[in-house]
């Protein structure tokens, strides 16, 4: 598979956490010869937070860590993904799939199974084989190493392109804290909670409801302002886990809060720039809106039309079909009070063209792989910034062949 254009140049060297081990193997759940599960291995005490889809028809494995949080992880925990296979839309047997990979997990670790997570990604519809997993468990309990954190970026990931890593360390009263961070996405991305699947480990020391309310409050400033394709996923996942090994409490520290949205960012941007046939990374920004509500309505209007991001993959500086998006939005707007940027170049303004503006200028800007569109709707003070990409033949391509 072509690796996207905006991919970093590589894979960052994470800090190792202490406290969490990882290991991976090859299921052959939907490819032979693909590693495709991951296991993290959470020590005694650790504190585990999460955030997961809205969507209506989640998956068995969401409702499962949902019903899990919050509970005793005295004797250690587990998190176990798999990718090839959503788990979702499967009755019955989602569930019980469930329960037969944490009780196997449970053993192989010798965890409870009420402190085992578990996250499936993949086709839709298609009962999980998870006697496969359960026939790697011990072998991954066997091979379980600290430093094996990209490895499990590789095996959590679907249509992605290349794998996904953050990290981030920061100064908590004289302690050094550690953050790494990997995720998966690059299509179904259009979060109510988070994105795809992420997984984030800290040696930081936090009470599991600090952490859980930092990251619902960090999300919908990261993850929920990302869109791929407008389409949320029925399996989207958000686990922290903090080990607490640096011995630094950070509730209610604004530094840890700082580096952990940090992370949460910087992974939620390297999902747009793998999102399906993506050329294109752009942030939407909207100001002068009536009210945060309001200044996300434009936002995310702008940033899932289909026109709209036809227009920055030609690299056509269309403002029209961003005037369009505006009044369809729903939010509180006023044609001549609008005006439209791409990037420093003003295009429109008081319900016409700009005076200033040029086509080959704006043009010029389009062809750029970061673009910045900013609409000022004239209205009031509220503001807000989210990022999507372009829409392909690319996108086309990947989706209708996906389950063949």
């Amino acid at each position: 598979m072509k690796i996207s254009p905006l991919a970093p140049a590589s894979f960052p060297k994470l800090h190792i956490i202490s406290g969490v081990t990882f290991a991976t193997a090859a299921a052959g759940i939907k490819y032979a010869g693909r590693t495709d599960v991951m296991l993290a291995s959470i020590a005694a005490g650790s504190t585990v937070a999460g955030v997961f889809t809205r969507s209506a028809t989640s998956a068995a494995c969401v409702l499962d860590c949902q019903s899990k949080m919050g509970g005793d992880m005295s004797q250690g925990a587990a998190i176990l993904v798999n990718s090839g296979n959503a788990n979702a839309f499967t009755g019955n047997a989602g569930q019980a799939s469930v329960d037969r990979i944490c009780a196997a997990v449970a053993i192989g670790l010798g965890v409870p199974a009420s402190a085992v997570f578990t996250s499936s990604t993949g086709v839709i519809g298609e009962v999980l084989p998870d006697h496969k997993i359960s026939k790697c468990i011990d072998a991954l309990a066997g091979s379980l190493g600290e430093d094996a954190l990209e490895n499990a970026a590789k095996a959590i990931m679907t249509t992605d392109t290349y794998a996904k890593g953050s990290t981030a360390s920061v100064e908590i009263n004289g302690k050094t804290v550690k953050i790494s961070g990997i995720a998966k996405g690059s299509g179904m991305v259009a979060p109510d909670m988070a994105t795809m699947l992420v997984y984030i480990f800290t040696d930081a020391k936090i009470a599991q409801p600090d952490l859980q309310a930092l990251l619902a409050d960090l999300t919908d400033k990261t993850f929920n302002c990302i869109t791929v394709d407008s389409d949320t996923s029925t399996s989207d996942a958000l686990i922290c886990a903090a080990t607490g090994a640096s011995s630094a409490d950070v509730s209610g520290n604004p530094d840890f809060a700082q580096a952990l949205g940090q992370v949460m960012l910087d992974l939620a941007h390297q999902v747009v720039k793998d999102g399906e046939g993506a050329t294109k990374f752009v942030a939407v920004e909207v100001t002068g809106a009536a009210s945060d509500g309001d200044a996300r309505l434009v936002a995310m209007s702008i940033a899932n039309s289909p026109l709209v991001k036809t227009a920055i993959a030609g690299e056509d500086p269309n403002w029209g079909r961003i005037v369009m998006a505006v009044g369809k939005s729903g939010a509180k707007a006023d044609r001549d009070r609008l005006s439209i940027w791409f990037g420093p170049h003003l295009v429109a303004e008081n319900g016409w063209v700009a005076k200033t503006h040029t086509e080959d200028a704006s043009a010029s800007y389009m062809k750029q792989s970061e673009l910045v569109i900013r609409t000022d709707l004239g209205i009031g003070g509220a503001k807000t910034t989210v990022w999507t990409c372009d829409l392909t033949h690319g996108y086309i391509e990947i989706n209708a062949d996906y389950r063949s």
